[in-house]
């Protein structure tokens, strides 16, 4: 359910949270995009209502937010660590710290649990598609999160479709999960002509570009993309792909050398958060074909920053485009190479969406975020088990 701050009190528990911030990333690469995001900003805007006691290896400036950080001297970098650290190191800590609550910020709770807990689940792109993931992945995330969700006190989504999709895989009642939606960092604005000009000119971009952000995966659905952009009678536009490599991703550079695009895509790898602001600004519109996501965070972001989103018709995606997008169907590779020519031919058009993008955006808060997982806390605390 969608937690409205009218009709909730402001959570009051007092208790001690106890936070698997494992997936926290601390070096620049694609483990910083998406879950990292989330997972720090919720952090750095939980109300100071409980005391926070959070695991991780990277915390940043979370210590100044009045947290305590655990540091792990275990790898957890390595999926197999990390695997053997929430199963057998956190239960035993969080029992010598009495933790009241337990919240997994990933997918995975303990097998032991010490305590109630709370797990937040992103998306499950892995029963969509499970021929999309690596096998041993792939069993992993559907085993352990079945398992999770069915002894989470409560469940939290990054999306009513999210909420939807653990109800109907693990039969989670719908009153038990919370949807708390992604926010958008206030970097995220229209910026000066001379700061992006300059940008443009340092990188030695095109004047008009279609940009896509995220990591190189199956389910981004790129090879799409390719062919879509093949057809744009627009010779002279190109397509930046921003975002490091995941897997599964050979098929995306073979497509654009089949498709004879190597003057006219390029790929910037992972790029740090302070810059991608400017990448939104400088490129005429953000494509975004994917098949599925938990939110699709880079429509808004783009939208925060005056910039013209053509997206997916499916998943979380329309709920976060709002009607400020156009959306296509991500299996049409002729609707997306249309959407993408009418607003890059048509300027009045692409003025309405930048318009229309701006305050679609500013509908989504960090600061709402960590307040309705605060609540989410206290719920879990107070129901019965």
């Amino acid at each position: 359910m969608s937690l409205n701050e009218t009709a909730v009190p402001p959570p009051t528990t007092g208790k001690r949270i106890g936070i698997n911030a494992h997936l926290l990333a601390g070096k620049a690469s694609y483990r910083r995009a998406g879950i990292h995001q989330y997972i720090y900003q919720v952090l750095r805007h939980l109300p100071p209502k409980n005391d926070y006691t959070v695991y991780t290896r990277h915390g940043g400036d979370l210590a100044a937010k009045g947290m305590k950080l655990v540091s792990s001297h275990w790898p957890t970098e390595r999926r197999l660590v990390r695997i053997l650290w929430e199963q057998l190191r956190w239960p035993l800590l969080a029992k010598r710290h009495k933790i009241d609550l337990l919240h997994s910020t990933a997918f995975v709770l303990p097998l032991a649990l010490p305590a109630p807990a709370i797990v937040t689940i992103y998306d499950l792109s892995f029963m969509h598609y499970p021929e999309r993931f690596p096998s041993l992945q792939r069993r992993y995330l559907q085993g352990q999160t079945a398992q999770a969700c069915r002894r989470a006190r409560r469940v939290i989504t990054i999306s009513e479709s999210g909420r939807q999709d653990v109800h109907r895989f693990f039969g989670v009642p719908l009153a038990q999960i919370d949807v708390v939606t992604p926010g958008v960092d206030e970097a995220y604005q229209p910026l000066p002509a001379e700061e992006v000009a300059a940008f443009r000119q340092r990188r030695g971009l095109p004047s008009r570009f279609v940009l896509h952000v995220g990591t190189l995966q199956p389910r981004k659905n790129i090879p799409t993309l390719l062919e879509a952009f093949a057809r744009l009678p627009l010779l002279d536009v190109h397509l930046v792909l921003v975002g490091g490599k995941g897997w599964l991703y050979d098929e995306i550079f073979a497509r654009v050398t089949a498709l004879n695009l190597q003057e006219r895509v390029h790929f910037t790898g992972y790029v740090p958060d302070e810059e991608l602001s400017l990448w939104y600004n400088a490129a005429a519109l953000l494509a975004f074909p994917s098949v599925y996501e938990g939110f699709g965070l880079p429509v808004v972001e783009a939208m925060a920053c005056g910039t013209p989103v053509a997206a997916a018709n499916t998943s979380s995606i329309p709920e976060a485009a709002g009607d400020a997008a156009l959306l296509f169907d991500p299996l049409d590779v002729q609707e997306l190479a249309d959407c993408m020519t009418a607003v890059l031919q048509d300027t009045s058009l692409a003025a309405t969406m930048r318009e229309k993008g701006l305050t679609q955006a500013q509908q989504f808060s960090w600061a709402r975020a960590g307040w309705e997982t605060a609540v989410a806390y206290q719920r879990a605390l107070t129901d019965i088990p």
